[in-house]
């Protein structure tokens, strides 16, 4: 294991060796295309604290042409922070890579611990995205303080995020979106629940009571990105299964036993400060054709059911 990210250490603790089999293993079971990521984190301008993927293939519903979506932090320089410009604190990137469309989004560090703060369930599902591209002892500190940071409140995120989708359902009528509604619900229901946060809905679906044609959803959305959900069940009776789950999601809430607000303020500003002055905020050089680009991936597997 890496030492721990402290001041008396004078550097960014180096990261544990890759386990490189295990994360293909991992990432392929998620429907992940075969390509170089690795290569894709060393071309970044300043130090990524970690990648995760998000989107279909964290959620179990990709298609056959699905895009990968990464997602996570980055550790902007101090000279950014304490001038008179406003550094651009979110970066996104899109391109393809051996024929795979790939995105990626990070926030600074402290950018991204205040959306953490605002209760904001898709930051968190990022961070503990059990589909990691790239980590550090920073992003092992971020998780260790995920389960005080999760709320009552957190349910309103899902509540939210369930109602644009379904909007968008009603419009197009695609697998798509409404496999995103069906999938809000139930992560929204288990976390009000039991505290955990669980984005896989082949997972939920083995966990709480769900509609049963959900893996009918799953399979024809694999075939068909943008194909119509009417051939696998009726608008009439989505409807009112999405109106049941809302009713759940409301129960669920009123009767967890999560707190109203996150507990990790104080944890989450000294961890930021711990990172930019151990790092000292510089900016780190582009590897030279001799430099070896290590790329460590601890991974935390899915449950199968």
């Amino acid at each position: 294991m890496p030492e721990p990210l402290t001041e008396a250490t004078g550097r960014l603790p180096a990261e544990a060796p890759a386990d490189t089999a295990a994360r293909e293993a991992v990432l392929r079971a998620a429907g992940l295309p075969v390509v170089d990521l690795a290569a894709v984190i060393a071309e970044q301008r300043d130090p990524l604290l970690f990648a995760t993927v998000s989107g279909a293939h964290l959620y179990g519903f990709p298609s056959r042409d699905s895009d990968v979506d990464l997602r996570g932090t980055h550790l902007l320089p101090v000279a950014e922070l304490v001038g008179l410009h406003e550094p651009a604190e979110t970066r996104s990137l899109m391109w393809d890579r051996d024929g795979v469309e790939m995105d990626l989004v990070t926030h600074d560090l402290r950018k991204f611990a205040r959306l953490l703060l605002r209760r904001n369930g898709y930051v968190l599902e990022q961070l503990l995205s059990p589909l990691i591209v790239h980590t550090t002892p920073v992003h092992d500190e971020l998780t260790a303080l995920a389960p005080g940071l999760l709320t009552a409140h957190h349910a309103h995120h899902y509540r939210g995020f369930a109602t644009t989708q379904w909007r968008l359902f009603e419009k197009t009528g695609e697998l798509k979106p409404l496999l995103y509604t069906l999938r809000v619900l139930l992560t929204g229901i288990l976390l009000m629940d039991s505290g955990e946060l669980q984005p896989h809905l082949p997972t939920l679906v083995g966990e709480l009571t769900a509609p049963a044609y959900v893996p009918e959803l799953i399979a024809a959305k694999e075939a068909a990105e943008h194909g119509p959900a009417a051939e696998v069940v009726d608008t009439a009776r989505l409807r009112a299964d999405v109106e049941a789950l809302h009713a759940r999601l409301d129960a669920a809430q009123e009767a967890t036993s999560l707190p109203d607000a996150p507990a990790g303020r104080d944890a989450l500003h000294d961890l930021i400060v711990r990172a930019r002055t151990v790092r000292g905020g510089e900016r780190r050089p582009a590897p030279g054709p001799e430099q070896e680009v290590r790329h460590p991936v601890p991974v935390r597997p899915l449950r199968k059911r």
